[in-house]
Order: structure tokens, then sequence, then C-alpha cells
């Protein structure tokens, strides 16, 4: 394969750069070498190997078409690539798999079957059932494609291996999907708290489905959200594991090479599909293909530090943004500070339209805490369109966990009030009073007021727990609040420690 063709093929591709190779027809194959299976007699499972090389600067998605005749019980897929050593500072080899079934391979289309990233070496596809990352149901006869993801290549180049086995057989029954219920009934207006960026064995995460669910209900959590990377496999399964005590959510995250977002809250069953850039102007599409199947739209993690998980498709068609992901670290100080931007433009433009911010972990394993940060949601009950409205509304705030107490208002001098993600309509030079009101957080915490000038108020946790504080719309278009654990010792940047609650903002005077 020479590199310029290569870079043709990806140049041409339309969405995300692809690589389509020939194809091996299983149908034609001789079973000269095949692997009978135990008294099978003439009906032998066949096995063949695929193997190539892929130079630097090859597309996104390399396919390897497999022409599947009729008959096949189970398709079971393998593979390998090598990892030669590379200088100090230069990307090695990672190659992502999955799999296409006859239906194809069209961007958003109704192929897909089963994507695991980097995290399996091995998968398998019958009707009964499938590996965590994959759909069950049968495996029809036509031209599936097995997909590599060249996540990244060495100088080298990355040599690969792909070893399929089709195993002939009645194709069995799929198991009828157990979505879990959209609502937890009798759970009126309220505050609620939820994680709803969560990882299992369904994609790169190491628990299961079970143990997330039991990790939700220890850290006191109402909501959780099923954000498995690039699949919808977990959904059939999450039915029995949500209660009275524990609303789940079906969604996904779509990790792109240009950023990561989740779709929270969408039918049970829904895809969302990933092969794309920013380049390919794809996102709006699929944006509206989430709101349609009754979900929100978030960017996670936007100043993310790994590979590809920096957010470069814009926030003009998003319902809210991560701010912070998982324990505090430097790029949360970076996605807070662009949110915030975001808060003074909307201010700008005065037309009520900006994007609320919420907190997710981003749990994968141990010793990743679930609920570390939530997201704290006043909703009508405990279901997913009032939880949604919540999240789209800004009415929540942040927490690092369930201990964390906060209320937050502001009040006018003729008995005007607004809480988080409300507007106090007053007249400019009225006086407001902004009430901030904390518990549950260690002593030596500082709260912090901040509006469309920066931060306003800061101040040590007074034994009350309350800070008051009055300004005018004319000074402050908005005012937000923040309680901080103190900087480290030695800490000469000049930002403030690790965040322990994060509000969305109270917009004041009139529209």
């Amino acid at each position: 394969m020479d590199r310029r063709d290569v870079l043709k093929l990806s140049a041409s591709a339309g969405a995300a750069g692809v690589l389509t190779l020939a194809p091996v027809d299983f149908a034609a194959a001789s079973d000269s070498g095949a692997d009978p299976g135990p008294g099978r007699g003439a009906a032998a499972a066949v096995t063949r190997t695929l193997s190539g090389h892929l130079p630097t600067g090859t597309a996104d998605f390399v396919y390897l078409p497999l022409k599947v005749p009729g008959g096949i019980r189970q398709i079971d897929v393998s593979y390998t690539y090598d990892r030669p050593a590379v200088p100090a500072g230069v990307l090695g080899n990672a190659c992502d798999i999955g799999i296409f079934d006859q239906r194809g391979t069209d961007v958003g289309g109704r192929g897909f079957r089963g994507w695991s990233g980097g995290a399996r070496t091995e998968f398998s596809i019958s009707a009964e059932q499938a590996t965590p990352g994959y759909l069950a149901g049968p495996v029809e006869a036509g031209t599936w494609h097995v997909v590599l993801g060249p996540y990244t290549v060495a100088p080298q180049g990355l040599d690969y291996s792909v070893t399929v086995t089709l195993t002939p057989g009645e194709p069995g029954t799929t198991p009828a999907p157990d979505y879990p219920p959209e609502q937890v009934p009798g759970r009126g207006r309220g505050w609620y708290r939820g994680d709803c960026h969560l990882h299992t064995v369904h994609s790169d995460g190491k628990r299961t489905l079970e143990q997330l669910a039991a990790l939700a209900r220890a850290a006191k959590l109402d909501f959780i959200n099923s954000s498995d990377h690039n699949t919808s496999s977990a959904h059939p399964l999450l039915g029995p594991l949500a209660g009275d005590d524990l609303l789940i959510l079906t969604g996904e995250e779509i990790t792109t090479r240009n950023g990561h977002y989740l779709a929270i809250g969408v039918d049970g069953g829904e895809w969302i599909d990933w092969r794309y850039r920013a380049r390919d102007d794809a996102f709006d599409r699929f944006a509206r293909q989430i709101r349609r199947a009754g979900g929100i739209v978030v960017p996670a993690h936007p100043y993310g530090t790994s590979l590809a998980s920096q957010w470069k498709f814009g926030y003009d068609n998003v319902d809210a943004i991560e701010v912070w992901n998982g324990p505090w670290t430097a790029d949360d100080e970076a996605s807070l500070l662009t949110w915030d931007n975001l808060l003074t433009g909307a201010a700008r433009r005065g037309d009520g339209q900006w994007v609320p911010a919420m907190g997710n972990s981003d749990a994968h394993r141990d010793p990743d805490v679930v609920g570390l940060p939530q997201t704290v949601v006043l909703a009508d009950g405990l279901d997913r369109r009032s939880l949604q409205a919540g999240i789209r509304a800004g009415h929540s705030w942040i927490a690092e966990n369930a201990d964390v107490r906060l209320a937050f208002s502001a009040s006018g001098p003729h008995g005007e009030h607004a809480g988080i993600g409300e507007r106090l309509a007053v007249a400019d030079d009225a006086d407001v009073t902004v009430r901030l009101e904390v518990g549950g957080v260690p002593a030596d915490c500082v709260l912090r007021l901040l509006t469309d000038e920066g931060p306003t108020v800061t101040q040590a946790l007074p034994a009350s727990g309350v800070l008051e504080w009055t300004t005018t719309a004319s000074y402050s278009s908005y005012v937000r609040a923040e309680v901080r654990h103190p900087a480290g010792s030695g800490d000469t940047s000049g930002l403030p420690g690790p965040a322990a609650a994060l509000t969305n903002p109270i917009w004041l005077g009139r529209a």
C-alpha cells in the first residue's frame, strides 16, 4: 500500500478519512485448514487471518470487508498490532477496533454492531449474546466490515493482524431489551443529585453495570447516565439495575477526533456516530439526532489532556458544558474560565440565551470516585424530561460529594426573588442582596462571588456558613458562586484552590 494512495483515499472520503481494503470472501473460501466445531462434521467453523501495514498519515478508519455467507450462527474477531519503540515525545502505535454488519458503514447509518476502541483484543457476536460493547443479533449474510481505528501511528508504520472466525449453525433468538424506566414515581419537585458521565466494561471501564449501580447508590445519587464510548450496548441491560432509589438514563460518550461529548438521556438503544472531525461539518447533524431521541448535548472535558479530547466544535449547538470532570485539575480551571467568558457574551447580547455548566465524574475504574463531582438539579420530578429541563435551564449547581449543601439566591427591594439559573428582574440601580449558604464542606474553604467583572467577593467560610453581598444590576450582569478548598502549600500560580462547589449564575436586571 503506497502512502500517497492512502492519503488520496483519506482526503476523498467525505466525513472522517476512511480506507476500504479488498474484501475477504468467506462464501467462496476453501474449507482447507478450517477448524471444525465439536460434532459438526462438514459444518465447520472457518477462520481467516488478514494482515497488513498502515503507514503514518493513514485514514482515521480502515475497513476490512468480509463477505459473510448465510447460515452463520456466530462471528468471532481478534486482532493484534505491533508497538515499535519510538523516540521520546513521538506518538507510538494505538489502534482501535469495531464492526459494522451487512447494512453498511455509512456515517450515521444502521450497520453499527459494536465498538471496543482499544479496550479489547477480541469480541464475539451472535443472536443470543455479544461481548460488552457489541450488539447481539443475527449474523446475517452480506458484506460485514471490521473497522480499525489507527488512533496514532508510529513513524515506522503499524503492522496489524485480524483473525475472523465464522461458525455455522442455527441463528438463535435475541433477548428482548430491558431498558430502564424513564421516571421514579412519586418523586415531586426537588433537588436531585446525578452523575452523567460514567464508564463500564461496555467501553474502556473496568466496572460491571452492577458495580456501577451499587457505587451510585453508595454515593447517594438520585440518577446516573450510561455513557460508554461510542456504543449503546449497555442500554438493554440496565432495566433490572434501576429502582425507586435510582433513575438510570441511557446515553453515550461520543469520542470524535476533535473532542468528546455526552448524549444524556436518549431513547434506549439509540446510537450516535463518532466518525467525523470538526472540519467535516457533521456535528450539528448528530446534535439534532440526540434531541430527536429525547436527549441533551453536553461537551465533555473541553480542555482534556489526552489526544483528541479537546473540544473543537464550538458551543453554539449544545445544551450545557461539562466544566468539572473528575478530581479538580488545571483543565477544569480552563473549562470554567471559558464557560464564564460565554456568560459574559450572553450578558452582552441580552437575549436570555446562555449555556449552563454541569459536572460529572468520568469514572472508569478504581480508584475513580462515582459522584466526584455531581450535578444537583432542581426538577419537577425524578424523571428524564424534568431533569433535562433543569439542566438546560441552568437550575443546577455542582458539588464534590453528597455531603455538600448549598443555597444561593438574590432578592430585590420589593420582594423580588430569583434562584440559580433564574433572572431577578429589577431596575439597574436597585439594590440586590445576594445570599450564599454553604454546609458540609471543610472549615478552611473559601467562598467566592463572581460577576462579569470576575471575582468580586472572596471570603473565608464564616462560622454560620452564610455570605451576603449587595450589588446592582448595572454593576453585575450576573453573579455566580464558588466554594474553593485552599490552594496547596507552595502554589504560586495565583489560582484559587480546587472547587468544592460551583453554581450556575443568577442573572440581574430586566432582560
